[in-house]
């Protein structure tokens, strides 16, 4: 339970209900025996310590760290822009607020120096703020050098003596980031106050702390999402007594995924963040958040622990987590704990960027209230159970503050440097050590390289792969000379496999090895591993996401082979050959031709219904026949674009239809924006306009066929399927998202005077008149069961499964109809992601429950004489003449319609309406790509990709997730196609002929 109080009535509860708190003492003075104590010859701020008095809702719920702020004459405290302590009831600072009170330090304290370090995708400033003492920070160029050399000791020939002289000489730096999370508000006013402390406070300490230690703040990551955050906080102080919104966007296009996207690198503030770690080579990265009482530090975590990980690293998590709980604990402060369920397998969080670039990754969850008001909050049993891990728990009942907060998690940061401060050499080393020992990852654990081979059939999607490896900061060698080397093969010896010359190699004797190895290698997650809730994606191999090809290779003469670094991005070669007005691309499921669509606009475009040969080459079904467009216009946008064509005087001979542009609308709910935010980003990267609209905005239009050809509507993931028709409850008052003077930060995306209502009833009604006009509707997860449910699928079933257990895995997929537009560009299988995807049947009757469920079950027959296999015999009676054996139907497809359906037919769904399969899942065996995969065989084999028109237009379902974290490339054709075909989807259809 939380109940929400005011400033006064908190004041007030505290005095009543927590005497102790006012009685708190101050910090002792400084002894030999405590080392905890402040500096008697420094005055403190009498009115900012009765502040922080008030505000601590019990004595518990602070430490002599924390519980008094020092006095200075020259460094304002945070209460100068503020006007309140740090962690006051009602107040949370915008970035700017934050941004200025830190400037101003700066600019009073030679101890504390602020970065810029880039922009959001709205062009937010993102910042870091070093600390330390003023002679480090006059040298901090002289330390960033030393660290590179400790970084990468190929620089001091792997010199052991050499780091140790070089560590000596070096301060380390400990890299803190707040906020990635909007609702959790706390970090920026705890580190406003932890870089006043830090940079004014005399105690022994924190001058150890100062002199020993470079730290280095970014207080908010979601710089975008931390200002609309404010917004709604202050609308709900403006508007005491009413239901206010969630904050519906954080970032421009995700919000708690910001933080799954280490691996892609597609957001600013993860490239921001990674450059800052990786060039200033600091040691830790120690991410703030806010979701569990007290304070978890989960860095420790549960098993599986990443497979990628130097050891190492496992033991300075311990080491670090069980210090950080033992301190906290001796303060008598309750609910500090570590290990706790949170897996440390996936490396796409934030924090995991120190992980897989030789450092130490940390996060704290603290308890937050979700702004800055003082509520009474009431845990579940689960959370203040007394546990092994657990042994000092939360209080069942606490009157909780923003300001205790900041407690936790200064004293917490504190403990942290101060022991990095008494350790210094250990971490630096360490971190030498740790990445000497990625460069010598072939010779002590392997592989030795990955190999790209140039003649890829989708050489722009191994670009864009390999470009993410480049932001990584890994380096990326050109084979100068073909390379041949020794592959292992399964169940067989090795085989002797050429490479051509050109082909890319990414070699693991370098210091970031371990990210590329990570990115690269494939993943599998026992179904009886005894962690049974993983806490993200199990598996994410790219070159199968991508859908292109990568060979690990252990044979470690691949490092003797001619080859030359990489210099700058890497990107496809786009070229045009031959000599004509008609240019011929070949369609390989590259993205770039939708952008090359979308580029060319005015060019007419037309797409080979067949395969063909042309100028010497050879050309997919779905390839682009180009014309209308100058010479000098389309070999720019392939040379940009990285688009092979071959120039030739006359079209091809070949069956076409035109490839237009489609007009595109993206629905979405008020419900939830998480995932349809990577949709926007990806069609957004790739050139796609489209137009955002709200289930409202189709709620209102009747006409949505005269403005757009094909409407999106990705994952929503929240609620059921009914909810995106009721939308939420419609009790209270009217909860608007919209720009205001008291919220000038949201409303930019879409608007509305009131978030609760949803698609309803004329909303669907006007789905499906846009569909029968002709529209395409592409509806993906539990939208495309919304689609199914409603009565936009018609021969569309669903089948639940118990055994089924998929968690964010890479399956493997199967094209059914190559013919088809949707499945243009694509070969026989596709590695594709999917995460507890529905299971879809199909059948050529209105009603019919689609082919068989388990593909491992035996062959079934009534019981009776025989074998299973056997005909049974009816006593008395020669045996009849046998029925003739039923048509085989298998888990993709529907049952012919037989004569005795015909007799009477109005549930028969006519030849030209019925489900068409585009692609299936992978048969039992080889379903599994890479991940968790358990019960798979309810799964196997069962539509993935279905098309079913209605009327003039269609409904294309998608049980997998086509568009998901910039991972997953080798599927958005699969999308894409639909957009360049809206109009001719029924092309290649072959109809049944009852």
């Amino acid at each position: 339970m939380i109940r929400s109080l005011s400033r006064g009535a908190a004041a007030l509860l505290v005095a009543v209900t927590a005497t102790a708190a006012s009685a708190q003492t101050p910090a002792p003075l400084s002894s030999a025996a405590n080392p905890y104590t402040r500096d008697p010859k420094q005055a403190i701020d009498e009115a900012y310590n009765r502040k922080i008095k008030e505000y601590t809702t019990a004595p518990y719920f602070t430490s002599p760290l924390v519980d008094y702020l020092p006095a200075s004459k020259t460094v304002p405290t945070p209460s100068t822009v503020l006007k309140d302590i740090a962690g006051a009831p009602g107040i949370l600072p915008y970035s700017g607020e934050v941004y200025q009170y830190l400037r101003m330090v700066e600019k009073a304290s030679p101890r504390v120096k602020v970065f810029s370090i880039g922009k959001t995708e709205e062009g937010r400033e993102m910042i870091a703020v070093a600390v330390s003492s003023e002679s480090n920070i006059a040298k901090l160029d002289a330390n960033r050098a030393n660290l590179a050399r400790l970084a990468d000791p190929r620089s001091i020939s792997m010199n052991d003596t050499e780091a140790d002289r070089l560590a000596a000489a070096t301060t380390p730096i400990y890299y803190i980031t707040g906020t990635i999370h909007s609702p959790e508000t706390g970090a920026p006013t705890a580190l406003m106050e932890l870089v006043y402390r830090l940079a004014v406070d005399e105690s022994p300490y924190i001058q150890k702390i100062r002199n020993k230690v470079v730290t280095l703040i970014t207080p908010i990551v979601e710089v975008d999402g931390r200002d609309r955050h404010v917004d709604v906080y202050r609308w709900h102080l403006a508007n005491p007594g009413k239901n206010w919104s969630g904050t519906l966007y954080w970032g421009k296009y995700v919000a708690h995924d910001n933080n799954r996207d280490a691996m892609g690198v597609t957001l600013n503030l993860t490239r921001n963040v990674l450059n800052t770690y990786v060039d200033w080579h600091a040691q830790v990265l120690h991410d703030l958040h806010e979701s569990v009482p007290y304070l978890y530090d989960n860095t420790v975590g549960d098993g599986p622990y990443n497979a990628w990980i130097d050891p190492i690293l496992a033991s300075e998590w311990q080491m670090i987590g069980y210090h950080n709980v033992n301190e906290m604990t001796k303060f008598g402060m309750p609910g500090v704990f570590t290990h706790g369920t949170f897996d440390t397998w996936s490396p796409g969080y934030l924090m995991f960027i120190a992980a897989m670039h030789n450092g130490i990754s940390r996060l704290y969850e603290t308890f937050g209230n979700g702004g800055a008001d003082t509520v009474e909050r009431t845990l579940s049993a689960n959370d203040t159970a007394r546990t092994w891990y657990r042994p000092n728990p939360p209080l069942p009942k606490t009157l909780w503050s923003q300001r205790n907060n900041n407690n936790y998690e200064e004293t917490g940061l504190l403990v942290s440097l101060n022991q990095f401060a008494d350790n210094t050499q250990y971490f630096l080393k360490n971190f030498y050590l740790k990445s000497k020992r990625s460069i010598l990852k072939p010779k002590t654990e392997g592989p030795a390289a990955y190999v790209f081979p140039a003649d890829d059939p989708r050489l722009g999607p191994q670009a864009d792969l390999l470009r993410i490896l480049q932001l990584q900061r890994v380096e990326i060698s050109r084979a100068t000379q073909p390379i041949t080397v020794s592959v292992p093969v399964k169940n067989k010896p090795a085989e002797s496999k050429t490479f051509p010359a050109g082909s890319y190699v990414v070699r693991m004797d370098q210091p970031f090895s371990r990210v590329a190895d990570a990115l690269l290698d494939y993943q599998y997650w026992a179904p009886d591993d005894p962690q049974r809730q993983p806490y993200d994606d199990t598996s994410w191999t790219f070159p199968e996401l991508f859908n292109v090809k990568a060979t690990r290779i252990v044979d470690a003469k691949v490092l003797d082979a001619p080859m030359e670094m990489v210099k700058g991005d890497l990107r496809a070669a786009g070229a045009v050959t031959g000599s004509g007005d008609v240019f011929l691309v070949n369609h390989n499921a590259d993205p770039a031709l939708i952008t090359l669509r979308y580029r060319l606009k005015d060019a007419k475009i037309d797409i080979a219904e067949d395969a063909f040969d042309a100028g010497g080459s050879k050309f997919n079904r779905g390839s682009f026949i180009v014309s209308n467009v100058s010479a000098a216009d389309f070999a720019r946008a392939a040379q940009e674009l990285g688009v092979k064509a071959v120039a030739v005087a006359a079209a091809p001979s070949v069956k076409t239809h035109p490839g237009r542009a489609a007009r595109v609308a993206l629905v979405h709910t008020w419900i939830n924006t998480q995932d349809e935010g990577w949709w926007r980003q990806t069609l957004d990267l790739r050139g796609v306009p489209f137009d955002y609209i709200s289930t409202q905005a189709v709620a209102k239009a009747s006409d949505l066929r005269s403005k757009y050809d094909v409407i999106l509507f990705p994952p929503v993931r929240r609620g059921g399927v009914q909810q995106i028709i009721d939308g939420t409850p419609m009790y209270g008052n009217p909860i608007p998202w919209k720009t205001t003077e008291l919220t000038p930060n949201i409303g930019k995306e879409d608007s509305t005077d009131d978030i609760r209502p949803g698609l309803g009833y004329e909303g669907l009604t006007h789905l499906q008149q846009f569909v029968k006009d002709g529209g395409v509707l592409i509806a993906v997860e539990d939208t495309a069961q919304f689609a199914r449910q409603f009565g936009l699928a018609a021969g569309v079933s669903s089948t639940e499964s118990s055994r089924l257990k998929v968690v964010g895995s890479i399956l493997r997929s199967k094209t059914v109809d190559a013919a088809s537009p949707i499945a243009y560009g694509y070969g026989d299988d596709l590695s594709i992601y999917a995460d507890d995807p529905p299971i879809f049947g199909v059948s050529a009757t209105v009603g019919g429950r689609g082919g068989r469920g388990n593909t491992d079950a035996a062959p079934k027959r009534a019981t009776g004489r025989g074998t299973p296999d056997d005909a049974d015999t009816v006593q008395g009676f020669t045996p009849a003449q046998a029925a003739p054996e039923p048509p085989k139907v298998e888990a993709w497809q529907y049952a012919p319609i037989q004569d005795e359906q015909r007799r009477n037919a109005t549930n028969i769904i006519p030849p030209q309406y019925r489900p068409r399969v585009i692609m299936r899942y992978g048969d039992a065996k080889d379903l599994l790509v890479s991940g968790l995969l358990d019960g798979g065989g309810d799964l196997a084999q069962r539509p993935m990709v279905v098309d079913v028109p209605l009327d003039k237009g269609h409904v294309v379902l998608f049980s997998n997730n086509p568009i998901w974290r910039g991972e997953t490339q080798g599927s958005y054709f699969l999308v894409f196609n639909a957009l360049l075909n809206h109009d001719n989807l029924d092309a290649g259809r072959k109809l049944d002929e009852k």
